[in-house]
């Protein structure tokens, strides 16, 4: 009679992105950032390896600050970086919060001024 075929399954492929908690976290301080103005643009790169939230002071310029989430480092540094725009990595951890703190003093700074 009739043959039931199983529906194909596609392969994912692997890329790593921002869960909605950290990204709401992330826009949050680029809007204060924006408000303060400090920062102008930004851009998100999703890879296979990591994602990355560049903050920008002019669009034409290195990144600022770099947010780079690396699930594969999670059991070892941390998943999180903080990487400043000599590429140098400037805070890592396990959680978002402590990684973000050295930007959001920088804000209160100037805003405290």
């Amino acid at each position: 009679m009739s043959n039931v075929h199983p529906f194909p399954v596609w392969q994912r492929v692997g890329q790593v992105g921002f869960d909605r908690p950290e990204l709401t976290r992330i826009l949050d301080l680029y809007g204060r950032m924006v408000a303060a103005g400090l920062w102008r643009d930004y851009a998100i790169d999703l890879g296979r390896d990591a994602a990355l939230f560049s903050a920008f002071r002019r669009t034409a310029e290195r990144p600022e600050f770099r947010i780079e989430k690396r699930p594969a480092l999670r059991h070892r540094q941390g998943e999180w970086a903080l990487i400043g725009e000599a590429g140098t990595v400037l805070k890592r951890g396990h959680e978002l919060g402590p990684v973000l703190a050295p930007v959001e003093r920088r804000l209160l700074k100037v805003v405290g001024d």
